[in-house]
């Protein structure tokens, strides 16, 4: 087994279908929701190096995308899959933490933020800096909360009035990491250098 974990580009369009069926498989054994996206949707976060995959070899093993709302104010890392025969070996935290460095690039003043039903993703989160807030603390972009549509669960959060789901929300604010935003400026400094 080699795993790499790396920034999806153009040449990793051809796993655009084993990712959203990867999706839908983890959807339909938890019983929980995960929202589904296009292939187009995904293919585009692929295209514009907004994504993280992960594959042993040629086979596609893992998978995340980030996505800006508000206004580049915040950022969301979406559609965490590790397909099952490779789960249980840390390559969801590798993907989580790749998808972490990659918006801190990216967006460095952005709060990131997340939507989980899975105890797993919420201790790697934490472990990144991430903290449970209310949904009224995460963006308030009508296209992003549109993008919960296709969950099972999304009747919950209409009739909550888009406060509650049975999703966890988790937030990193950069303003409560100084010490990250210093990283994160000088790390940028230097793939210009190199540009």
């Amino acid at each position: 087994m080699k795993i790499t974990v790396v920034v999806a580009a153009d040449k990793h369009l051809r796993y655009v279908q084993d990712i959203n069926d990867a999706i839908d498989n983890a959807a339909k054994a938890r019983g929980t929701g995960i929202a589904r996206r296009t292939n187009e949707y995904i293919s585009d976060k692929i295209t514009h190096g907004k994504a993280i995959i992960a594959l042993n070899r040629e086979e596609f093993v893992g998978f995340c995308y980030i996505e800006s709302w508000g206004h580049q104010k915040f950022v969301a890392n979406s559609g965490l899959i590790v397909k099952e025969a490779y789960r249980g070996l840390g390559i969801a935290k590798q993907i989580k933490k790749a998808a972490f460095d990659l918006s801190r690039t990216r967006f460095p003043d952005a709060k990131l933020f997340g939507l989980t039903t899975g105890e797993q993703v919420m201790r790697i989160n934490t472990s990144l800096g991430y903290v449970p807030v209310t949904f009224a603390k995460l963006t308030d972009d009508e296209e992003f909360w549109a993008g919960c549509k296709s969950c099972v669960n999304y009747d919950i959060l209409q009739r909550t009035n888009m406060t509650k789901c049975l999703c966890t929300g988790m937030i990193y604010d950069p303003e409560q990491h100084p010490e990250a935003k210093e990283k994160s400026s000088a790390f940028k400094k230097l793939l210009r250098k190199f540009a």
